[in-house]
């Protein structure tokens, strides 16, 4: 049955529901959710929009009132307990003088980590924790991961055909999945803060990365070391989204103006790599990282540790090819007992198409090292 009452559960669902409503536009903040209950009645409920803006817990309040007195209050997340660029939560709370608070999951944040509950228990308010905590722990799992180590969940996504290919040998790729995953793909844009391709996908594929009208879009990044790019590419329109290009000092200085003419914002780095990008994108704030690049990309930052989380959309087709591009390059592995494996595997169908994801475990310091 779980912790809490039928009631307790079912509020949190709906404390789960309204929290995505700002998916993808939270970071650094994670995506939260409160309901206010009085008589068994909603009389108040509100979501997080966007980092700087007020939290849910206050929303949820202003919108019940005066009811909010001996009310029981549901919230996906520990209210805070630290003034940041909010008052706390856990103080409106106490002051609203709300008779009992069910909490989700504890914050990861170690400036809150169990102060706010404690500030409520302190002022006499009933509090429950751990309502429906798996759902609570996997909708903001970039945010857990980010407190955890200081840097952003990367996400690999790829599409490939039984036989394990991404295109044919000529380099075409469209489409090897159906609609249906394609649209899972764009939903899945929509939720995290950047998706990252390398120069040939560029070349190849000229995608656009946008959620097409599924909610936020990313910030497009570009990882290019010599700047070996197309003029007309669809990235380079700022119109629907902004993008990003990074590469090295020096590279293809008349590419860089023309970029930034355009509105392409570039950043050049001593060194091009994925955990260097990773550590920019740590800098902005953000959660997640969605990485739809092609193998040598994927396969680097396999090996540097910027991917935790691997989601492989498989087609029942057969293409062939014994030069026909796989998703991943060169990971220094030799032998099948150092393959890399994920845990807590899952798998669901998309129409015709099979989705496997999971999480690699840590990988090996050694990995791609003499």
């Amino acid at each position: 049955m779980g912790i809490g009452t039928a009631m307790d559960r079912a509020m949190l669902r709906r404390c789960l529901e309204l929290a995505q409503q700002a998916r993808g536009q939270t970071a650094p903040n994670p995506m939260v959710g409160a309901v206010v209950v009085q008589g068994g009645e909603i009389v108040g409920q509100g979501f997080h929009p966007k980092a700087g803006e007020p939290h849910a817990e206050v929303f949820a309040l202003r919108e019940a009132g005066a009811a909010a007195a001996g009310a029981t209050v549901y919230v996906n997340l520990e209210p805070c307990s630290h003034y940041g660029r909010t008052p706390p939560c856990a103080e409106a709370l106490v002051q609203a003088q709300v008779a009992r608070v069910v909490v989700g999951m504890v914050d990861p944040n170690p400036q809150v980590g169990g102060q706010g509950i404690a500030r409520l228990r302190d002022a006499g308010i009933e509090v429950t924790v751990g309502v429906e905590e798996a759902a609570c722990q996997a909708l903001n799992e970039a945010f857990v991961y980010r407190m955890a180590h200081q840097r952003p969940l990367g996400i690999l996504k790829y599409a490939m055909t039984l036989d394990g290919k991404i295109a044919a040998t000529t380099g075409h790729s469209a489409w090897v999945t159906t609609p249906e995953s394609r649209q899972q793909v764009h939903h899945l844009r929509a939720g995290c803060d950047a998706v990252v391709v390398g120069g040939n996908t560029v070349r190849h594929d000229d995608p656009l990365l946008t959620s097409h009208g599924m909610g936020h879009n990313p910030l497009r990044v570009v990882m290019s070391r010599t700047l070996d790019l197309p003029k007309t590419a669809q990235l380079w329109d700022v119109s629907l989204a902004p993008t990003l290009v990074l590469t090295e000092e020096g590279a293809n200085p008349m590419m860089q103006t023309y970029l930034r003419n355009q509105g392409v914002e570039v950043l050049t780095m001593p060194c091009l790599t994925p955990i260097g990008a990773i550590a920019h994108f740590h800098s902005l704030g953000f959660l997640s990282i969605l990485w739809e690049c092609g193998g040598t990309l994927g396969a680097q930052a396999i090996v540097d540790g910027s991917i935790q989380k691997v989601l492989a959309f498989i087609a029942p087709k057969l293409i062939g090819g014994q030069s026909a591009p796989s998703p991943l390059g060169d990971l220094g592995l030799t032998r099948m007992d150092q393959a890399l494996s994920l845990k807590h595997v899952s798998w669901s169908t998309i129409g015709t198409d099979l989705l496997v994801q999971g999480y690699l475990a840590e990988v090996p310091q050694l990995l791609g090292k003499d």
